[in-house]
C-alpha cells in the first residue's frame, strides 16, 4: 500500500440525542479541523436502551450537506439490503452534487437482525447477503453513469468488513477505500490477503485507502501517540473515532486531530 496522508474521521452515532445536538456535534468537528464525518444505517440503537431514539442514516447524510462546507460525509457503512441498488446510487449522487463533490459512499453487506426483522427485509444467509452486495456494487456502478446529472466526480466507494473470501474480494475489485477491524496485527493480515485479490484482479492495491476504527468500535483503542504508529506502520490512513449520544464528547477526537497535525509538522 502506497504511503497517504493521515486523516481523522467521526462516526457520529446518531443514537439516544436530539437532533440539535447532533448538529452541534457535526459543526464542532468540523470547526476543530476534521476530515470525515460518518454516521452509521442503523434503525435502532446499537449501546444503551435498544428502543432509545435514533435517527436514519440518508435523511441526515443530506442535512450535513448542507449543514458542512469543508469535511467530507458519509455513511459507515450503509447497509445494502434496506434499500434498492440503483436507487441508492441516485441518492448517493443527490448528497453529492448538495455537498459540492464531499460525499464517500459506504456500503457493506449487513448484520443487525433487528433492523431487517422490524423493518420488513429479509435477513436470510450471510452467504445471500454477500451475493447481494455483490450484485448491487456491479447496479450501482451501472446506474451512476446513466444519472443526469452524473455525479460531481467519482464518489469514492467504501466497503467495511474483513471477510478474506468474499468481503475483500469485493473491496479489491470496487473500493477506494477499504474499513477494518482489528489490531495492527490483523489488520496487516487482512491486508495481504486484499493484496493477493487486487493481484487477481489486475489492480494496484496502493490504489484502495485503509481504514480503520480507534475509538467506538470492534477495534482495539488507545491514545493516539501509543495506537497511532503500529497502525500507520501497515498502511492505515483514515482513522475513525466513534462517538455516541447523547452528549458527545469530542475529545478523544481533539486529541486524534491533534496526532494527525503533529505528524503534517514533522
Amino acid at each position: 500500500m502506497t504511503s497517504r496522508p493521515v486523516r481523522i474521521a467521526l462516526q457520529l452515532q446518531p443514537q439516544h440525542a436530539d437532533y440539535e445536538d447532533i448538529r452541534s456535534a457535526v459543526a464542532e468537528a468540523e470547526d476543530i479541523g476534521v476530515d470525515v464525518i460518518f454516521t452509521w444505517d442503523h434503525f435502532f440503537p446499537l449501546t444503551g436502551d435498544p428502543d432509545g431514539r435514533h435517527f436514519e442514516c440518508w435523511t441526515i447524510l443530506a442535512a450535513w450537506a448542507e449543514a458542512t462546507s469543508r469535511a467530507q460525509i458519509g455513511s459507515l457503512v450503509s447497509c445494502n439490503g434496506y434499500r434498492n441498488a440503483q436507487l441508492l446510487a441516485d441518492m448517493a449522487r443527490t448528497v453529492d452534487h448538495i455537498s459540492g463533490g464531499r460525499l464517500i459512499l459506504g456500503i457493506g453487506a449487513g448484520w443487525h437482525e433487528r433492523d431487517y426483522v422490524e423493518y420488513g427485509y429479509d435477513f436470510s444467509s450471510t452467504g445471500k447477503r454477500m451475493a447481494n452486495l455483490a450484485d448491487s456494487l456491479s447496479r450501482i456502478g451501472s446506474r451512476m453513469a446513466a444519472l443526469n446529472p452524473p455525479p460531481t466526480r467519482k464518489i469514492p466507494m467504501l466497503i467495511g468488513g474483513e471477510g478474506e473470501k468474499k468481503t475483500l474480494r469485493l473491496v479489491a475489485r470496487y473500493a477506494d477505500i477499504w474499513h477494518g477491524f482489528g489490531d495492527a496485527a490483523t489488520l496487516e493480515f487482512k491486508l495481504g490477503i486484499l493484496r493477493q485479490h487486487c493481484a487477481d484482479f489486475g489492480r494496484d492495491p496502493g490504489e484502495i485507502e485503509v481504514s480503520t476504527n480507534v475509538l467506538g468500535g470492534p477495534s482495539p483503542t488507545g491514545h493516539p501517540d501509543e495506537l497511532g504508529p503500529s497502525l500507520r506502520k501497515i498502511g492505515v490512513s483514515l482513522f475513525t473515532v466513534g462517538i455516541s449520544g447523547p452528549d458527545y464528547d469530542l475529545e478523544p477526537l481533539r486529541s486524534w486531530i491533534a496526532w494527525r497535525d503533529q505528524l503534517q509538522q514533522n
